[in-house]
């Protein structure tokens, strides 16, 4: 269940952040109401992640990470945003970097 409530805080961070380009410095009323509620739903979520024990780090990491990759990801394909190989490269490394997390906390 914390893995799934861990999908929705990043999908709901996510689906803010999109939504924060489309809302056009906030002057888009839609775009701007989907902005606050995914963030607030985002935080809520993460907090019932923390409430059933999963770590900070790891938790906060994971969030962080698929959520950057998916927002860069996103950007990339819908919004034309270039992504140079250094920022790839970065990514790759936050990953990996989330993977160590994950990996050493242990039993």
């Amino acid at each position: 269940m914390v893995w799934l409530l861990l999908a929705g805080a990043i999908g709901a961070e996510v689906t803010a952040t999109v939504a924060l380009r489309a809302s056009q410095g906030f002057s888009r009323l839609l775009p701007s109401a989907v902005v606050v509620v995914g963030y607030v739903a985002a935080f809520c979520l993460l907090s019932r992640v923390l409430d059933r024990g999963l770590a900070l780090g790891v938790a906060y990491g994971i969030w962080s990470a698929i959520g950057v990759t998916l927002v860069s990801v996103i950007g990339a394909v819908c919004f034309g945003d270039r992504l140079t190989w250094t920022q790839i490269g970065g990514i790759v490394l936050v990953v990996a970097g989330v993977l160590a997390l994950e990996l050493g906390r242990g039993g």
